[in-house]
């Protein structure tokens, strides 16, 4: 996800770096977040975790389940639960996909990134990812470390 220069919208609210560590994502998919109005001022504050959070389908609609977004301080009547669920817009045909992945192949919806997107609007990017057993995070640790040596050999041998 490159940042342009030129676009003062564009900004990462926050992101689940451990993610990538535990699950082996296949796919991602950008979907909309339903919101009130303190949860949109709080989250262009920066207030906001997703680390803990995942993503499931019930009754046909996609949800973000134990996601955190910060109170807002100067919401005095109209507060928002920190920690409900919220829905995730996508189409139907991208829902059907989601919840095959889920149910037949036993994937997980993991929630990669929370973000305004150009237009200034609150989009969250979704993995359809499986979980990696111990042996597979030590194997990309490995990977990610020799790649780092490699990289310093490279810039001490020039």
């Amino acid at each position: 996800m490159a940042k342009q220069k030129s676009d003062p919208n564009y900004k990462v609210i926050a992101e689940n770096r451990r993610a990538r560590f535990d699950y082996a994502i296949e796919e991602d998919l950008e979907c909309g977040i339903v919101l009130e109005g303190s949860e949109v001022k709080s989250l262009r504050a920066g207030g906001a975790n997703i680390a803990e959070s995942y993503a499931t389908v019930d009754d046909g609609e996609l949800w973000l389940v134990n996601s955190y977004i910060a109170p807002y301080a100067q919401a005095k009547v109209f507060k928002h639960e920190e920690r409900r669920r919220r829905k995730l817009l996508v189409s139907r045909k991208e829902l059907a996909r989601l919840w095959n992945a889920r149910q037949r192949k036993g994937m997980t919806l993991v929630p990669l990134v929370l973000y305004f997107n150009h237009r200034g609007m609150a989009k969250m990017k979704i993995g359809i990812a499986k979980g990696k057993k111990n042996h597979d995070k030590r194997e990309s640790q490995a990977k990610r470390d020799w790649s780092r040596q490699k990289q310093r050999l490279l810039k001490d041998a020039r």
